[in-house]
């Protein structure tokens, strides 16, 4: 585990707008609770509260990756209406106490989704 500092800042914090996330002509999540992660030089990214996701559209895969600031991810696919999208969310389910906002919460990536837009 490598602890956020200067040379890898990470902030989390409530994002006043509504987030939402669609994919194939359907709502797959929809909050106006999602938290904004930045970390170091990447882009932002919204971490939705599962309560806010149609989970019935996400099907857990087997795919996992780790990261030294955050931890163990686990990924989702989303199938809606004939079409899908493999490892289209991460969620890091017991993240490290840095980070344990995010707990409970999906994140999306923008290239396998069709959008996720901030109203």
């Amino acid at each position: 585990m490598k602890l956020p500092g200067p040379d890898h800042p990470i902030t989390i914090a409530p994002n006043p707008k509504r987030v939402r996330v669609t994919f194939n002509g359907r709502v797959v999540a929809d909050t106006l609770r999602a938290l904004t992660l930045k970390e170091a030089s990447y882009p932002a990214v919204q971490y939705i509260p599962r309560e806010d996701a149609e989970m019935a559209l996400l099907e857990r895969t087997p795919h996992a990756t780790h990261c030294p600031y955050k931890g163990d991810a686990a990924y989702y696919s989303i199938a809606a209406d004939g079409r899908r999208t493999e490892n289209a969310i991460w969620t890091y389910e017991s993240p490290y106490p840095a980070v344990a906002a995010i707990a409970g919460h999906l994140a999306f990536y923008p290239d396998r989704v069709d959008r996720i837009e901030e109203v």
